[in-house]
């Protein structure tokens, strides 16, 4: 029987999160058709191509639940700058792209999470989104993408705002031209930057108008005091609440941060079933320690975001890595608890979770038959990971983006050990050295 890739003699991280040894991995198309010992595939199939996985460990792709592609000319800019950031360098950076700024912005940060092993991602929202959308269709990679949404602030500048229906319009027009693009890779999402820069009409229309569409709404949430303070000024409740009273609150919508939450607020959003993203390098750095696993005994849904290439790199093994020892710290170790964030739960954070957040728990999020081929192989041959007791642990403990060898969405491979083949590394790097010298210069950064 023939098929288009079978993947040989690597180790399977499996849906319940146990591992199979020499095993291989049959994909037809962009779904994987089987998993099993690698003698039996290598007899039952012919394959277009063979990737030998010898002494590596094939994963599902990761999931960047929270990201934004815009700012990937910012890297270095913002450590050690007081807050708030997003609203004094952040916002106002955004405001001084031009649609060729960020296509190229939004193309390097593709390239960057390739070779981290990111096959998915979601995007908070910049502008020019159909630059993004663009940039990402080239690059092969999966993606919820949603514009920026800013409609009131006085310390907002005017070249990111709209008024609310304008909004709304430019962002259904989005969805008719490319929901579904990339043979369904692409999925276009209404965006809710901050609730301090959001006005209560536009909120309660964009919950509205996403459930008619049925795609999501991706909001920053739970993120700062000030934010905190906002709404108990204006509207004398904190901000999960305040979603709430706007019909906003439910299954489609993704909030990332979620940090400076009241015990009554990660109650409610666990219970509306809100896809809940930590940022945990960023969140560390100026928000605080979440808490996850008050979030994970309620049965909240959990997922884990970069945030952009403004505060850290692109890689999800330094969030899960930031998470497990920001969680220790705060929760395990005054009550003695070393497993207040198991490895298992950290991997399913940046997979299943992930998959969550982005809507397409169906499809994506764990290797099993029937389900997308977004696979990713990170070499164990390496000193730093081997020989281990548990490849999971050392992993979180010691792995890096630059372990990962191959990448493969939709059945499409994307990076063969080490080189990207969906985007010109070389002509994407230089070309983003150029635009970061003018955009430097035209924003006085």
């Amino acid at each position: 029987m023939n098929v288009d890739i079978l993947i040989t003699n690597c180790d399977v991280l499996l849906p319940d999160f146990e591992i199979s040894s020499d095993s291989a991995i049959a994909i037809e198309g962009n779904l994987i058709r089987e998993i099993g010992p690698t003698p039996d595939l290598e007899a039952q199939y012919t394959a277009k191509t063979t990737i030998d996985g010898s002494g590596k460990i094939c994963l599902p792709g990761f999931i960047d639940a929270h990201t934004h592609t815009c700012q990937q000319f910012l890297k270095g800019r913002t450590m050690d700058e007081y807050p708030m950031v997003w609203s004094r360098i952040l916002v106002p950076f955004e405001g001084a792209l031009t649609e060729e700024d960020v296509r190229a912005s939004a193309r390097l940060s593709c390239l960057e999470m390739i070779k981290a092993g990111i096959t998915a991602f979601a995007d908070a929202g910049g502008p020019h989104t159909e630059f993004v959308v663009q940039s990402t269709l080239e690059s092969g990679l999966r993606a919820a993408i949603a514009p920026s949404a800013i409609d009131t602030g006085t310390f907002m500048p005017d070249a990111m705002k709209r008024s609310g229906k304008k909004i709304l319009s430019d962002t259904i027009d989005l969805y008719h031209r490319f929901d579904g693009a990339g043979d369904g890779r692409i999925h276009v999402w209404f965006g809710m930057r901050q609730l301090m820069c959001c006005s209560p009409e536009y909120i309660r229309e964009a919950a509205t108008v996403a459930k008619a569409y049925q795609t999501g709404l991706h909001a920053h949430l739970a993120e700062h005091r000030d934010e905190v303070g906002f709404c108990l000024q204006n509207y004398r409740k904190r901000p999960a609440e305040f979603l709430e009273s706007l019909g906003a609150l439910g299954p489609n919508l993704l909030t990332a941060h979620n940090v400076l939450l009241a015990e009554q607020e990660l109650t409610l959003l666990a219970d509306r079933e809100v896809k809940i993203v930590h940022c945990p390098r960023n969140n560390l750095t100026s928000h605080g320690i979440p808490k996850t696993p008050r979030l994970a005994h309620l049965g909240a849904h959990l997922g884990l975001g970069c945030d952009g290439a403004a505060n850290c790199g692109l890689s999800l093994f330094d969030e899960m890595r930031a998470l497990r020892y920001g969680l220790l710290a705060t929760w395990g170790v005054p009550i003695f608890d070393p497993q207040v964030m198991p490895a298992k739960e950290l991997f399913r954070m940046v997979t299943a979770g992930g998959a969550a957040a982005l809507l397409q728990a169906d499809k994506i999020g764990s290797l099993s038959p029937g389900k997308k081929a977004d696979a990713v192989l990170v070499d164990l041959e390496q000193p730093h990971l081997s020989p281990t007791y548990n490849v999971l642990n050392t992993l979180i403990s010691a792995g890096s983006a630059k372990d990962v060898t191959d990448v493969i969405v939709d059945g499409r491979v994307l990076m063969r050990n080490r080189q990207v083949l969906s985007i010109d590394e070389e002509e994407t790097l230089f070309e983003g050295r150029r635009r970061f010298s003018e955009i430097a210069k035209r924003t006085g950064l």
